[in-house]
């Protein structure tokens, strides 16, 4: 009985540090936004807003809520930028505009601890999120503008540049 114990404490201790293979068919998959279509879409946010008058900046993140490309326009300010990331932050990671959450959390003001998930949540408009196909591969955000409603409408320029889904709240 002894040896059958040594044995089986061998056997486990053998299973735990056998080499596991991995193969190509055993990894996630995940749609990537590629570089040209960030550069496209926050390029035309930008000139969007520069030919309505308007100085921002305009941020596109993956999915995963790091910067892809990041434009300030000519004489935008500098708060714009982190404006800009935070709101397409927020929009990629809950995969809805950020208008709406400010929307929400007026009519439901419980709701406004989710602006403080952390430090990169911005429930402001100007963030849309970047739906190719069935699926959010990441979020645009503008800000600068004079009027969030115009943010978001730079943003849907420089999504409507790339054929994501148009995602702006109605009315909009």
């Amino acid at each position: 009985m002894e040896s059958f114990k040594w044995l089986s404490l061998f056997t486990v201790i053998g299973l735990l540090h056998s080499p596991t293979v991995a193969v190509a068919e055993d990894l996630p998959r995940e749609a990537v936004l590629p570089m040209r279509l960030a550069e496209k879409a926050a390029a035309v946010a930008v000139e969007k807003c520069a030919k309505d008058g308007y100085k921002v900046t305009a941020a596109v993140v993956d999915k995963a809520g790091g910067i892809r490309v990041q434009l300030r326009g000519d004489g935008a300010s500098p708060h714009t930028v982190d404006s800009s990331r935070k709101k397409a932050y927020t929009a990629s990671s809950t995969g809805r505009a950020t208008s709406e959450w400010a929307e929400l959390m007026v009519k439901a003001p419980h709701l406004h601890s989710l602006g403080k998930m952390n430090e990169n949540i911005l429930m402001l408009g100007g963030g849309l999120p970047i739906q190719i196909g069935n699926e959010v591969v990441g979020g645009i955000g503008v800000g600068g503008a004079p009027g969030t409603h115009l943010d978001d409408a730079c943003a849907q320029a420089g999504l409507d540049a790339i054929g994501a889904a148009h995602k702006a709240p109605a009315g909009q």
